[in-house]
């Protein structure tokens, strides 16, 4: 794949994405291009890339001071204690705002590391690059940084733009199947929130993109990315239209909360079966046609989940779920606010549901038996 390179102008910073094969072979050369250099760099790396991405990328920034931080990135680690922990590591070295922060993971890495940038002495400069599909096609553009904590998932964060992403999709082949499926779930999401003609080219493409075949994952990669880039354009800090981007993520974060941030669900899957779930309520509540609605179940129903919904939860989880939900940082007002669909690029922001019709509503998808 050729390299491709999107710019990102949003109201606080501009800065470009670079998109393409081999780029941490070029890492330095690109950093130059952009006019970014600096004496003093950590790296904050995901334990789980391979050692040959490593070791390339340590071996290829150059700066004065070079320090690195390994991180063992999961939902749990999503917290306080490891953004001073790598905030530690900067004071000890003396780091100032003018030296570099770099997350070289997946959404996780990038998340707790773009939140140590932004509130470390009010902001030093920061650098992303995603090694995950999810990362590479969603966290990592747009400048939402974050961490878990009891109450809830990413309550605590910073709307923090970074100076640069770069995406080596050659990374992507060391993820396993259920990693790609987590990634697929964004893309999928941003072809409904786009047109019909992205989402059909998901549709025709499905198993070339999920087997990362070329072109077919390279270019539903730059379709992600350059529906994201429009959204944070016009709405970077997700006063109004950004919030279509939390498509099914309302039902997700509840879920992921509820298990305790366990591997029984990752985040993507999460999002497929909120996504799911935002189908059959609009379908319910006749926000679409059938058409719509039958094109896009039958595109969530071939996509090869960990676990359904009915396999995680009972009907005895319901109320916690709903609690994590009212916590949720979109909700202002005592009912509860999701993100429904009316048709390909036309989404419900804002659509206000009663606690007890969330309940039946959860409690009748668990007793369906397609799920």
């Amino acid at each position: 794949m050729k390299t491709h390179k999107i710019l990102i102008k949003s109201k606080t910073k501009k800065y470009s994405i670079f998109i393409g094969s081999k780029l941490i072979d070029k890492i330095n050369k690109i950093l130059l291009s952009q006019k970014l250099s600096f004496s003093k760099i950590l790296i904050v790396i995901d334990k789980n890339i391979p050692l040959k991405f490593k070791s390339k990328l340590i071996k290829n920034i150059k700066s004065d001071v070079k320090k690195t931080h390994i991180f063992n990135a999961n939902e749990k680690n999503k917290n306080q204690k490891n953004v001073d922990l790598i905030q530690n590591i900067l004071f000890k070295n003396r780091f100032n705002r003018d030296d570099c922060l770099i997350a070289f993971g997946g959404g996780i890495t990038g998340d707790v590391t773009g939140y140590c940038a932004s509130n470390y002495k009010r902001g030093i400069k920061f650098i992303n690059i995603p090694t995950t599909l999810l990362s590479q096609v969603d966290s990592s553009i747009g400048g939402k940084t974050g961490i878990n904590n009891s109450y809830g998932k990413n309550l605590v964060g910073s709307f923090y733009q970074p100076e640069l992403v770069v995406s080596d999709i050659d990374v992507l082949k060391s993820l396993n199947s259920r990693e790609i499926i987590c990634g697929y779930a964004e893309m999928l999401k941003s072809s409904l929130l786009d047109n019909f003609k992205k989402f059909n080219y998901l549709d025709n493409n499905f198993n070339d993109i999920i087997n990362l075949k070329q072109p077919f994952i390279g270019n539903a990669i730059l379709n992600s990315c350059n529906l994201k880039k429009k959204i944070v354009q016009k709405d970077e800090m997700e006063k109004k239209l950004r919030k279509v981007l939390n498509l099914g993520h309302t039902f997700a974060h509840a879920y992921e909360s509820h298990l305790g941030f366990s591997n029984k669900l990752n985040h993507g899957e999460a999002v497929i079966i909120g996504i799911n779930n935002a189908l059959e309520f609009s379908r319910q509540h006749k926000l679409m046609k059938n058409k719509t609605y039958r094109l896009i179940k039958n595109h969530i129903d071939k996509i090869p989940l960990n676990k359904n919904f009915k396999q995680l939860f009972r009907e005895k989880d319901i109320n916690k779920i709903i609690s994590f939900m009212k916590s949720d940082k979109k909700n202002n007002s005592k009912d509860i606010n999701i993100i429904l669909i009316q048709n390909f690029g036309s989404i419900k922001i804002n659509y206000q549901i009663k606690q007890n019709s969330l309940r039946k509503f959860l409690i009748s998808e668990l007793k369906k038996k397609y799920l």
